[in-house]
């Protein structure tokens, strides 16, 4: 599964109109059509936070995602990302919507 540049693990905070919008839903969607494990959360103020961890790759392009598309009736405002940092294995199973 991992690519050359190894796996990755990022944690994400997705600010705008992001709560009431399936946006967890969708991001769900997507992180598993891309083959990646994590975890998805509202927040209490407002945002949607999570983590996402795969090939390095196929992070970048979730969070691309993130960053611009997000689920349809969704308005970004602004996309953060930290903690990033390489694994050597992933350490979730799948990726989950939590409450």
């Amino acid at each position: 599964m991992a690519g050359s540049e190894g796996l990755l693990s990022v944690d994400y905070e997705v600010s705008g109109r992001v709560q009431g919008v399936f946006f967890r839903k969708y991001t769900q969607g997507e992180a598993q059509r891309l083959g990646l494990v994590g975890w998805v959360r509202n927040s209490s103020h407002g945002t949607v936070q999570g983590q996402v961890q795969g090939p390095a790759e196929r992070v970048r392009e979730l969070q691309e995602w993130l960053r611009k598309t997000g689920s349809p009736q969704s308005r970004i405002s602004h996309a953060e990302f930290r903690n990033e940092r390489p694994i050597a294995a992933l350490e979730h199973a799948d990726f989950k919507i939590l409450k």
